[in-house]
């Protein structure tokens, strides 16, 4: 039964259509497809509702990053790495903000959870460091081919999935338990039905000026990314229940996209974790560039016109790893990005960058670095207290234009060790689960690279091992 009109009125329902499943999974990004298909392997009967034409959210934007720790491929290239380091990391990138409980839970299951991707056919194709870490554990895959792999298994299990399929309300039955949604699509209203549980996998709000403007008011000037679809529903939607909310204040765009960002791939260039500096349109530096890159996004949107350019040498430029996101300069030269030019001054010039500041920015920099001496911006090494630092001194040299890109927001929803969402009291909300990017509490202050795609493959598991083990308590 559907219990009061403030959530729901009974009359409104009659003439619905119904569906009942086990687990009503809402979005299709990797947290949601990570759900929906270790379900449906446990034996649930699942649905996945997409509320736009096509699976994938922002996960299918993103550069496709898992952070993992004590890999095959860690160990194949020599790298050390342990769950302590990669807590003390995340720890240390989010400010001291995050969910302690959230990061352990992760890492509790990251194991299992990397070994359960390559079952499903995931291959990790490149190892990175990248944004927060303080040793290589960014594991590229092909994004689109991980969510399609993921798909055809949900497919093949009896899983189902219907696009164009809004979400608009959470229903309540007469106990508090959250029983079922109210879903828009083409056809009209219907109502979906969930013995085991709703869970919430609609990512952010990045498309959403409204609530942006009411969390993060400053970011409106970044450049609008992620998923068409991802204008805050399900934090909406759980709101009105009265879940807490986690990390609002830390809503934060990332830096390193060219201005003509569009949304046919992911274009977002890390130079300076590679040795470049940023300078702004007066060739000033004005950050440590060694800092995460939502850092840095925040610093940027400070300066004029938002931009920030990537300047680096020969040296860096020899860095590019062709075909893998955040690294492929080659990429970002071939469609025009990329300024080069044999000196300063002239790349100064072409640029459209104060050429006595830049000059003067890049010979302050070399000499700190020649003289032992501390660096102006405070920076020591070349990402999260890694790599040492390389002067600019080998032409031709290069200038990438970049400003900050609205991709992720990486807050919302307040959510146990086992996905459950708690209201602002702490007490769970009886059927109503939530991961991804919709959740708060776990990134903090900033990101790590590889911890979002990693937390959704995470969480989407230990949703579907929690309701499948309450299931299978109901009915026994």
């Amino acid at each position: 039964m559907i219990d009061s009109p403030k959530h729901l009125k009974a009359s409104n329902t009659m003439s619905m259509p119904e569906y009942s499943f086990d687990l009503v999974v809402i979005g299709s990004g990797i947290a949601g497809q990570a759900a929906a298909t270790s379900a449906a392997e446990a034996g649930l009967s699942v649905v996945l509702l997409e509320k736009t034409e096509r699976l994938g959210g922002s996960s299918a934007m993103s550069g496709g990053f898992f952070a993992f720790s004590g890999t095959d491929e860690q160990a194949a290239e020599g790298i050390h790495d342990t769950a302590e380091l990669f807590l003390a990391d995340m720890v240390t990138a989010g400010g001291g903000a995050s969910d302690r409980a959230l990061l352990e839970a992760y890492l509790d299951h990251q194991t299992e959870t990397y070994t359960w991707l390559k079952g499903q056919g995931v291959v990790f194709r490149a190892l990175e460091i990248s944004s927060g870490q303080s040793a290589p554990r960014s594991h590229n895959s092909v994004i689109t081919e991980v969510l399609a792999t993921l798909h055809r298994n949900f497919t093949a299990l009896g899983g189902e999935i219907r696009l164009n399929h809004r979400a608009t309300r959470l229903v309540r039955e007469d106990s508090g338990r959250v029983g079922a949604v109210v879903v828009h699509s083409p056809e009209g209203e219907s109502l979906f039905r969930a013995r085991g549980g709703i869970v919430l996998a609609t990512g952010g709000f990045s498309r959403s000026t409204d609530l942006l403007r009411t969390f993060a008011p400053d970011q409106l000037a970044a450049i609008p990314y992620g998923g068409k679809g991802n204008t805050g529903d399900g934090l909406k939607m759980a709101w009105k229940l009265g879940a807490g909310m986690a990390d609002m204040a830390y809503v934060t765009a990332t830096y390193g996209s060219h201005p003509e960002t569009g949304e046919e791939f992911h274009e977002l260039l890390t130079a300076y974790y590679m040795g470049a500096i940023v300078v702004n349109t007066a060739g000033k530096r004005f950050m440590d560039e060694s800092q995460s890159y939502k850092v840095l996004g925040r610093e940027v949107l400070k300066q004029a016109e938002g931009l920030g350019f990537q300047i680096f040498d020969a040296k860096i430029r020899a860095k590019s790893h062709p075909g893998i996101p955040l690294n492929d300069i080659d990429m970002l030269e071939n469609i025009g990005h990329v300024h080069q030019a044999d000196s300063l001054e002239e790349l100064a010039a072409i640029a459209g960058i104060d050429a006595a500041g830049l000059a003067e920015s890049v010979s302050r920099y070399n000499a700190a670095i020649a003289g032992g001496e501390a660096d102006e911006a405070g920076r020591t090494h070349l990402c999260n207290g890694v790599g040492e630092l390389l002067p600019l001194d080998q032409p031709p040299f290069y200038a990438y234009p970049a400003k900050s890109l609205m991709t992720t927001t990486y807050c919302g929803i307040t959510i146990n060790t086992e996905a459950q969402v708690v209201d602002i009291d702490g007490d769970v909300i009886d059927g109503l689960y939530a991961i991804g990017e919709v959740t708060g509490g776990f990134h903090g202050a900033a990101y790590m690279t590889g911890t979002s795609l990693g937390k959704g493959a995470v969480f989407g598991r230990i949703v579907a091992q929690h309701a499948g083990a309450n299931l299978s308590l109901v009915r026994s």
